[in-house]
């Protein structure tokens, strides 16, 4: 189990409980809401991101780590995709990588919706 005052557990925390119409966020914006400071903000919150993918997977569950993209094209980074075909929820082909990537959005959020019923 993840621990309180660990940063995967404190990243679920905030996107649980950022309002949806706030949906996705930035690797940028998550970092900031952290309260992280540099240097490897970014980096840190990949990492915290990556745990949370694992933990999701091994429970089932929609990837949380989908609400958060690249300031750059509205998607996750490379590590996303990559951590998700590893984990067998995404297609290893390429080309269906943004399909997979819009349906497990919605699917995160779905799941947070059903959690605040």
């Amino acid at each position: 189990m993840t621990h309180k005052a660990s940063l995967p557990y404190q990243t679920r925390r905030l996107l649980e409980a950022t309002d949806a119409a706030a949906l996705p966020m930035t690797y940028q914006q998550l970092a900031e809401a952290l309260g992280l400071t540099p240097p490897r903000t970014i980096q840190r919150v990949a990492q915290a991101l990556e745990m949370l993918m694992r933990e999701d997977a091994e429970r089932g569950r929609a990837f949380i780590a989908a609400l958060v993209v690249s300031r750059r094209d509205g998607l996750p980074a490379q590590g996303f995709f990559e951590l998700a075909v590893s984990l067998e929820r995404f297609p290893a082909d390429p080309a269906q990588h943004t399909e997979a990537y819009r349906l497990e959005f919605e699917r995160a959020l779905d799941e947070r919706r059903r959690a605040d019923e």
